[in-house]
């Protein structure tokens, strides 16, 4: 088996309806740091993918955001980390598959459904 050293996570760049969801962005986000897996998320600051990077942060972990050009102002583009910003969304996808070892999915919209979904089908 191999060894899972970076996690891709999709999520919503919004908050979700629920409080319960940022709260599990961040309990997932101190258990990725705590085992020492670094995140491979969507790049941006805010909704949940804000949530479970800054958590993966605070509590010493790695992350990766990989974020295209035009959605670095719309998803407020996380400032710490290391951050890729690429073309478009398939580089965004062929990098955020390239990155990660394994893959979740937190609550989002459609954008999270089928980039997990193509994941999957590349998988």
């Amino acid at each position: 088996m191999t060894q899972i050293r970076r996690i891709c996570v999709y999520c919503g760049s919004g908050p979700g309806r629920d409080p319960d969801f940022a709260a599990a962005a961040r309990k997932l986000g101190q258990a990725l740091a705590k085992n020492g897996i670094g995140l491979v998320y969507g790049g941006g600051s805010i909704g949940l993918m804000g949530e479970v990077a800054n958590s993966v942060l605070d509590h010493g972990g790695e992350v990766t955001g990989i974020i295209p050009e035009f959605l670095a102002n719309r998803e407020h583009q996380m400032r710490r980390g290391n951050i890729i910003r690429t073309r478009d969304m398939h580089e965004r996808k062929q990098l955020m598959f390239d990155h990660a070892d394994a893959f979740v999915a937190l609550p989002g919209g459609v954008g999270t459904l089928e980039e997990l979904v193509e994941q999957l089908t590349w998988g």
